[in-house]
């Protein structure tokens, strides 16, 4: 009796061996299947091409609650970011630099810092419209790259989009 159940054992053992080896193999002519199918599909497909305009998805949206740490992801981080739309809401301010007698524009938020306002989160930012006005606050949306000047690198967002809005936001932001 001992002899037959451990023979039953033995049998159920190579039955459940031979299933799983059927299923892989099917598993690798599906799969063969459908490399095939694609690559017909792929041949199709180069010949036609699909403008696709930006979308939603395709913008980095800076939020209000972590604005800080957004920004410096975007500095520290910047060849992940180059090239990339960037929407977020600020003050929009300049500078007057008498060095090389230039402008710099910036859409910012004050951040901590021993004064309430001197240390600023936010872009340097280049429009070809028509600024706001100091202190305005602003929507602005445009294209993160990099510049050169007097031997330095520089990030700007060159905008898309500078909208001055009503309603203004958080102006001081700690993260």
């Amino acid at each position: 009796m001992k002899g037959y159940l451990i023979m039953i054992f033995a049998c159920l053992i190579l039955l459940t061996g031979c299933k799983e080896q059927i299923q892989e193999d099917n598993s690798s002519d599906d799969i063969s299947t459908i490399i095939q199918e694609t690559d017909s599909q792929n041949d199709e497909v180069q010949h036609s091409t699909i403008d696709i305009p930006p979308s939603d998805m395709d913008t980095i949206e800076i939020k209000e609650k972590i604005f800080i740490s957004q920004t410096n992801d975007i500095y520290i981080n910047s060849e992940d970011y180059l090239g990339k739309i960037i929407k977020y809401e600020g003050i929009f301010t300049s500078i007057y630099y008498d060095v090389n007698d230039t402008n710099y524009n910036f859409v910012i938020r004050y951040g901590p810092g021993c004064c309430g306002y001197d240390d600023n989160a936010g872009f340097e930012v280049v429009w070809s419209g028509e600024y706001p006005d100091e202190n305005d606050w602003v929507e602005a949306i445009g294209v993160l790259e990099e510049y050169e000047q007097d031997g330095e690198v520089y990030l700007r967002l060159n905008l898309s989009s500078l909208t001055v809005l009503d309603t203004r936001g958080e102006e001081y932001v700690y993260q």
